[in-house]
Formats: structure tokens, C-alpha cells, sequence
């Protein structure tokens, strides 16, 4: 992504209304209004504190550092960061449909769009929440906690003798936001601070409407003072935006305050302990899905609160601390769960927000940023959170495609196709809610969400959701076809891409990048099976597989050693620059494999690699983490993690003390949710590396988790699920269930067996 400044130019959720399957759209539906009485579970028993995953921390978060300390609660919809003062308590509320600006199709002098909060818009927050409670100063035994196995963050502390309790959740299924206090008697008052002057509508209660139509609201039921040994505090509020372009993206008959209200009083009438147990109950069908030992920490290192962790991790690096390492994993499935349900597709900060003027507008960037939010679900047993990225992309297709048949081949605009001709539909490095783009157009960036989506076909096998992506297949593909230019290489005529850049460095209108190179063959590749499996437009698939087979393909430079960026054998950019788009082949396409490619091509890869360094923002170096993963190079992977997971500090890049990644700007940090999506993604890839057909076991286990672990609920392209325990490096047992899946080769080592299965059926094995 651009640095600042900015450059010139199991697969169910729980029941509510319905069951949300992975390949089961909400047909145009804001999530705000798509709630049905709730089902509620008879009772639902929190994982007991000391067996839970839990990140805490000694004193409540500063405000004015709510994006490093601040603690995050979600349902997919709407988010907040909790402080915790037992005082002066305040959350920050965000809604990921919150957003201003507009289709943003007109283009500046230069063929480009504008990217500003003006035309292309941005996210920001919905509200601040406070909770003054004065008497509770001066406490003692305070401790601040985010709960990753029951999704609660919880306060404890004592004063004048009670100990007192505080939790906070964001509950999918009531869609409201919670806090409960409890343990004694308390006595206080709510107020609901708006952020950009909106006027009350009532008590506890605002509403506002943005330039571009977009209506929201807000309220807060439980009453504006309180006194009681048990009180339940209920958050609601959303906007009137519908994933539909042909209402223009908006619903201008919904009254937002009304059902915010509607909702608010049915959560507060069920009362704070049904409230929790549903939301418990909700989450935990999802988080237990995949469980994590990666080994046991020393003592003195599970006695830490988890700031003082990381900080030792980083200073002691010769003292593995894997269940560290195991709640960082886990950590990046919490955001996943409470950031991406069945509505909008995580930003660049999720739903998580300190301010209204986000850098990057929190928008969608379509070179790596919003791929990477979505490597981990899949991954990690979370199929489900990951079809939020396909309702977005089919919500914005017809928009996309009528701006690019509109724009793209605008004489000003330096990437247009030269042939004159344009089809399909194309996107900007930045895109918004609305169908909008900003920055500079991106050719290749249809392709790259498109490879994403099918990589979630990879792993269900699920054809009703192929079915569904699959214009957006064609679409891409009928771009491409429009856009490749021959070209004579070594006396043979080869396709290649017009004019384009190689995210985000190096000249801007070369031809035939490797990172287009790349992701066109796989995107051409993808549609060819696609066309297979749906049994329709054979004959299409037939011209593609024709244009596929015409595509050049890189080469290792001759002067570099390094699989070459450019069609030229010298480096025409930054050697350690924090991309690694011409790499995009081997991670996280698969053209260029391990036990595959020619040696050649692949010490191309490895060299081009080492070249970039072992040190970037948090999201380029989880990237590259991955990338030594697929080397089997366990060393590498493993310290560029730790890179990941060093303490943020003097505002440098780094794991903040509430685990989010800060991206350093020199003189302040902003917060990116990649990187706490894309690291724990190279931990699964050195556990398990999957690709249709092949499985391996344990690429490149660590030694710092190499003495003995156990994860279960890995996800495996192909169609399957694994359990995989192991001990002294080697894997002991692992167990392979089967969610669609026929057949694959499990590896470990020299080892291998073909494995074939129904889906349902499982199977163990021993690697000798």
C-alpha cells in the first residue's frame, strides 16, 4: 500500500432468523435489519479462567492511546474498543457501513481518481460511549482482560472491599453491543457522545445524515443513570445502507433510530445473562473450532501481563515463548470472528476505529491489504467469516463493470488498453461501499480477488458458492482477454499485459510485469476448472485456455539472480521494497512450487527473497514470512514472525500492547489489521502446507514449537479439515476429515500416502 503521504497522481452460524452458511448470500440485505427473533441456548458455561486464552494487562487503556490499548469486541457489523477505567469508562463504536463519499466516476486530469474523503470517502466512528461510575477510584487487584475463548473482554478490581466485575461483548445474534456490571452495588451514568456535533434525538439517542444520502443513528437503552448490583448497559445503532447498487446502495426507507431502539429494548429486556449466554454460545460454534498448543511457556514468562511479554519475548529471543505465540494465532481468528460475519469485508482496520479521519480512508486496498484480511479464515476454521469478501465483490460488480467499460480506456489514463478495446470490469488500488475507486487504477487487481475467491472454492469444494462468484470470473477473464498485447520473445509470440505498474514501485507503464504475468495465469487457470465443475460456457473456457497457453511466463535474470519483476533482466525498482508482488506466483498462487518448479526458477525465487531483507512493516514481513514457509526454511519464517511480534515502541512498526499491528509513519503509528491476519496465516502455512491434490505435514516446524504440539481444525485445499499432533519434530498422528474433498497425498518428510475419502468420512495417520 501507498506510504503517507500519498503518492501524486464447520460452515454455520448461529441461528438468528436463519442459518448464514458459507455459500449463502443475505440477497441484498443490511445486517442491521436482517435480524429475526433470536434463538437463545438453554445456557452457555464460560471456558473457566484458568483454561481460557486470555491477553490482560494491569491498569485500563489511556485514551488518548485507545488504538494501541484499547481491547476489541465485534459482531461483524459493529465494533468497539474498550477502555475499562472502573471511573471513567468509554468505548469507541464504529460501524463498517459508516462511510461517506459516493461512486467516486469521475476522473481527474491525469486519468486517475480522486482519492479523498471528499469523492471516494471514508470510514469513521459512529459514537463514543461513556460509563461514569466516580465513586470507583483509588481500586486495587485490577486487571483488564480480553478473552479470546469466551469473545469478552472483562474488568475485575476491588474497592472498599467488593470485588466487582465488568464485561463487554458485541453479540451477533441481539446485533447489540453489551456492557454488564456486576458484584456489588454501583451507582453511575451513560452518556453517548456523538463525533462530528449531531444533535440528541431524545435521551441517549442521536441521528445523522451524510452528504451522499447515507442515514445513521444510534441509542443506548438501560437508562442514563443507574444504581444496582447487576446492570446491563445495551448499545444499538447502524445506517440505512444496503448491499444493492440498484438502490444505489442505500435504503431510503429504513429509519435507523427506530430499530436501534427496537432492538436495543428487546436485548435489554432479555436480560445480561441470557444476553451473554447467547452471545457466548454464538461465539464459542466458531473459536472451538480450532484449538492451538504449540508447546508449554516457561513459568516466569505465563506470570506476565502481556505487554511485559512481548517486551520480554523481544529481549530474551533465546527463550521460545510458544503459547505467546498460540494467542497471537488465536488472537488473528478473534478478529476474524468479531470483525467478519454476514456484512460488509474487513478494511485496512477491520471495524476498529479511533478517529474520523483514518489514514487510507480504512478503505480496501486491492494489491495485498484486503487479500491478506481473508488468507486466515479458510486457514483456520472459519470458513464462514470469509464469504463477507465475496457479498462484497458481487454487491460492487455491476458498478465496477459499467465504470470501467465507462473510464478505463480514457485517453488520459496511462494503464488504458492500447488495442482500444475494454470488457469485463477493473477496480482501483482503493475501492469503498459504494462501486467507488480511488487512487489509480489497478489492472491487475480484478484478478487478485478473484484468485481469492476461488481459493475459498479450494477449500469447501462448495459449487453453489462457485456458482455464485462466478461472473465475477468471467468478468475478470473478459478483461484480460481484452487487455493482452502480443509480443515477439526469443522469435516466439507471446501475450502480455499492457502497460501497468508492479505494486507499488519501479517505472508505471511497463509491459508484461510478473506480478500481471502471474495472476492472470492463475486467474485463467481458475476460471478453466470453474467451467469444468459448472458445466457451462465451454466454449469460452476453451478460448481462455487458449490465451493462457500464450502467456509469457518470468525468467530468473541473468544479472540479479532474482526471478526478474520486469520484463528485464535488471532491477528497475527498490531491492528490499516491502512488496513482493512479483512473488505472487509462489505465495499465495502456486504456479511456482516447492517439489515442482525447475531449481532454477526456484533459487530465482529464493534469491529475489533474500534480497528483499528480513525486516518491513508488520504486513510485508508477515508476507514474507509466509513466502519462507513455502522454502521450508523454518528459521526464516520463524524470526520474520517474531519481527511481526516485536513491541512497538518510539511509534515503530510492531505488535502494540493490544496486540494490534502498528504501522509506523516516523512520527506517529497507525493501526493495520493485515498483518495480524497475514502472520498468523505463515504460522499455519508452517504447519501445514496445502495446495488440490497435495497435502504436507509439518514444512517448516520451528524450533521454538518443535518439542511437542498439537492444533486442531486446519483447513486444506482440496476440501478437507486437519488434526495434526507431533513430537520431537515429527508428526506422531494426524487426522483427515473430509468437507468435500475426494482425494489428496499426505506428506511428511520422505513419507506419503494417498488418501481418498467421502465427504464425511475421516482418517488417521501414523507417519512412520
Amino acid at each position: 500500500m501507498p506510504e503517507l503521504p500519498l503518492p501524486p497522481s464447520r460452515r454455520t452460524f448461529f441461528k438468528r432468523g436463519g442459518a448464514v452458511g458459507a455459500g449463502v448470500a443475505l440477497g441484498g440485505l443490511n445486517p442491521f435489519t436482517a435480524h429475526a427473533d433470536v434463538v437463545r441456548p438453554a445456557g452457555a458455561d464460560l471456558v473457566p479462567e484458568g483454561r481460557a486464552t486470555t491477553l490482560w494487562y494491569p491498569a485500563p487503556a489511556s485514551e488518548d492511546k485507545i488504538i494501541q490499548q484499547g481491547l476489541p469486541i465485534g459482531n461483524g457489523r459493529i465494533g468497539a474498543l474498550v477502555g475499562g477505567d472502573p471511573a471513567a469508562d468509554f468505548l469507541y463504536l464504529a460501524d463498517a457501513s459508516l462511510w461517506t463519499g459516493g461512486p467516486n466516476d469521475v476522473l481527474q486530469d491525469d486519468g486517475q481518481f480522486p482519492y479523498d474523503t471528499g469523492n471516494f470517502g471514508t470510514l469513521g466512528l459512529l459514537a463514543k460511549l461513556r460509563i461514569a461510575v466516580p465513586a470507583h477510584t483509588g481500586v486495587t487487584d485490577y486487571r483488564r482482560t480480553l478473552d479470546l475463548s469466551n469473545g469478552l473482554v472483562v474488568i475485575t478490581y476491588r474497592h472498599q472491599g467488593v470485588r466487582y466485575r465488568r464485561e463487554y461483548f458485541a453479540s451477533h445474534p441481539d446485533d447489540v453491543v453489551v456492557v454488564r456490571l456486576s458484584g456489588g452495588p454501583v451507582t453511575g451514568s451513560v452518556s453517548l457522545e456523538p463525533t462530528r456535533g449531531e444533535p440528541a434525538a431524545g435521551a441517549g439517542a442521536f441521528t445523522g445524515t451524510f452528504a451522499n444520502g447515507l442515514k445513521y443513528a444510534c441509542t443506548v437503552a438501560g437508562g442514563l443513570t443507574f444504581s444496582g448490583s447487576d446492570v446491563v448497559i445495551v448499545f444499538s445503532g447502524g445506517t440505512n445502507y444496503v448491499p444493492d447498487a440498484a438502490r444505489k446502495f442505500l435504503d431510503a426507507s429504513l429509519d435507523p433510530l427506530a430499530l436501534a431502539k427496537r432492538k436495543a429494548a428487546a436485548a435489554l429486556a432479555a436480560g445480561g445473562g441470557a444476553l451473554r449466554a447467547t452471545h457466548v454460545a454464538d461465539y464459542r460454534r466458531l473459536y472451538d473450532r480450532m484449538s492451538v498448543d504449540l508447546g508449554q511457556s516457561p513459568p516466569a514468562k505465563r506470570a506476565l501481563d502481556t505487554w511485559s511479554r512481548l517486551v520480554a519475548r523481544h529481549d530474551d529471543p533465546a527463550t521460545p515463548d510458544p503459547e505467546l505465540e498460540a494467542s497471537y494465532l488465536q488472537f488473528g481468528r478473534y478478529l476474524t470472528i468479531t470483525g467478519s460475519r454476514d456484512g460488509l469485508p474487513m478494511g485496512l482496520q477491520g471495524l476498529w476505529q479511533n478517529n474520523n479521519s483514518p489514514d487510507w480512508m480504512s478503505d480496501y486496498h486491492t494489491d495485498i491489504n484486503v487479500q491478506m484480511n481473508y488468507w486466515l479464515a479458510d486457514r483456520a476454521a472459519l470458513p464462514g467469516s470469509f464469504t463477507a469478501l465475496a457479498d462484497y465483490c458481487l454487491a460492487q460488480l455491476p458498478v465496477w463493470t459499467d465504470s470501467t467499460k465507462r473510464l478505463f480506456n480514457d485517453p488520459r489514463n496511462r494503464f488504458r488498453n492500447t488495442s482500444g478495446k475494454v470488457d469485463g470490469w477493473a477496480v482501483a488500488f482503493s475501492t469503498n461501499i459504494y462501486g467507488g475507486s480511488g487512487w489509480w487504477w489497478h489492472p491487475g487487481g480484478n484478478a487478485w480477488l478473484c484468485n481469492s475467491l476461488w481459493d475459498h472454492y479450494a477449500f469447501t469444494q462448495d459449487k453453489a458458492y462457485l456458482a455464485r462468484i462466478y461472473p465475477l470470473l468471467k468478468g475478470a477473464c473478459e478483461f484480460w482477454a481484452a487487455r493482452l498485447v502480443p509480443m515477439t520473445v526469443d522469435g516466439r509470440e507471446v501475450l502480455v499485459d499492457d502497460h501497468d505498474w508492479s505494486p507499488e514501485h519501479g517505472p508505471q507503464d511497463t509491459r508484461g510485469i510478473t506480478y500481471a504475468q502471474e495472476i492472470v495465469w492463475d486467474l485463467f487457470e481458475h476460471y478453466r476448472e470453474a467451467v469444468a465443475v459448472l458445466g457451462r460456457d465451454r466454449a469460452y473456457g476453451d478460448r481462455i485456455a487458449g490465451l493462457q497457453k500464450r502467456l509469457y511466463l518470468p525468467k530468473v535474470s541473468p544479472v540479479t539472480g532474482w526471478l526478474e519483476e520486469w520484463m528485464s533482466p535488471d532491477n528497475l525498482g527498490e531491492t528490499t521494497h516491502r512488496h513482493l508482488s512479483p512473488l505472487i506466483g509462489f505465495f499465495p498462487g502456486d504456479r511456482i512450487a516447492a517439489d515442482t518448479a525447475p531449481p532454477e526458477l526456484l533459487g530465482g525465487v529464493r534469491a529475489l527473497l533474500t534480497a528483499r531483507g528480513m525486516d518491513s512493516y508488520g504486513w510485508a514481513t508477515a508476507w514474507r514470512s509466509a513466502c519462507w514457509a513455502r522454502l521450508k526454511d523454518a528459521d526464516r519464517a520463524y524470526r520474520l514472525l517474531l519481527t511481526v511480534l516485536r513491541p512497538s515502541v518510539a511509534n515503530g512498526n510492531g505488535t502494540a500492547p493490544n496486540f494490534f499491528d502498528m504501522y509506523s509513519q516516523g512520527s506517529y503509528t497507525i493501526f493495520q489489521i493485515d498483518a495480524n491476519l497475514g502472520a498468523p496465516t505463515a504460522m499455519v502455512e508452517m504447519l501445514a502446507y496445502s495446495r488440490p491434490g497435495v497435502l504436507e505435514l509439518l514444512p517448516a516446524l520451528p524450533a521454538a514449537w518443535a518439542a511437542s504440539g498439537r492444533v486442531t481444525g486446519i483447513g486444506v485445499r482440496g476440501g478437507f479439515e486437519l488434526d495434526l499432533e507431533w513430537r520431537a519434530g515429527k508428526v506422531t498422528r494426524a487426522v483427515l476429515r473430509s468437507v468435500g474433498g475426494t482425494r489428496t497425498e499426505v506428506r511428511a518428510g520422505t513419507w506419503r500416502r494417498a488418501v481418498t475419502l467421502r465427504p464425511g468420512e475421516s482418517v488417521t495417520v501414523r507417519p512412520s
